[in-house]
């Protein structure tokens, strides 16, 4: 629920300086409503009477993802910083902590779903959003990525050696992606993906 406030106060400019300090917000994050204007009266106080203005906190995007998962993180009972920056329509969020490393899960299933939970969670708020979430714990994504191409590497190195297919395990499109992009420019092997998730594999072949 967003958060709201209803004052009256004799300008706005009053009003929205006694807002900003009850809500704790800076302004750009404030929607003004003005319910009812001032009225000076008679002489400029007999029977003058205060605005009404509502302001409704506003929620972006990136607010909305942090306190989700800070949400996931105290009912998990797990201390952590959550930090969130945004890249055009990229929300990142980094968990550092080292308790939060225990919501990776293998092969990074469980920091899969709370991506997946943190876009549905940004998506019931802005039905028209168009942002991504991408959430890593300690820089897991990056050394995962790391792993990958090294071990795509490796298997295409064999395949062009023994020049047998080789089906890697199960990945997730995000993985697969990384394998893809690794091997499209090499001059001995081709990259494809069978099965259907979350059972779908990537494929390394000689290319003949």
């Amino acid at each position: 629920m967003r958060r709201s406030l209803e004052l009256k106060s004799k300008t706005k400019e009053e009003a929205i300086n006694k807002a900003l300090q009850q809500l704790n917000v800076k302004l750009e994050d404030l929607e003004v409503e003005i319910i009812e204007n001032p009225t000076k009266g008679f002489l400029g106080f007999i029977g003058s009477k205060d605005g009404t203005y509502k302001f409704t906190v506003i929620e972006r995007e990136t607010d909305i993802a942090k306190k989700f998962i800070e949400n996931i993180l105290k009912n998990a009972n797990i201390t952590a910083k959550v930090n969130v920056t945004q890249e055009n329509n990229l929300i990142k969020v980094n968990i550092e902590g080292n308790d939060a490393a225990s919501l990776i899960g293998r092969r990074g299933e469980t920091l899969d779903s709370i991506q997946f939970l943190t876009g549905l969670a940004l998506n019931k708020v802005n039905k028209d959003s168009h942002m991504r979430v991408l959430v890593d714990i300690e820089n897991y994504r990056s050394k995962r990525e790391e792993s990958l191409v090294r071990y795509a590497s490796k298997v295409a190195r064999e395949v062009a050696k023994t020049k047998k297919t080789k089906k890697l395990d199960c990945m997730n499109p995000y993985e697969r992606r990384i394998v893809h992009s690794a091997l499209q420019n090499d001059k001995y092997v081709i990259t494809y993906s069978e099965g259907t998730d979350p059972y779908r594999r990537l494929v390394i072949e000689y290319k003949r």
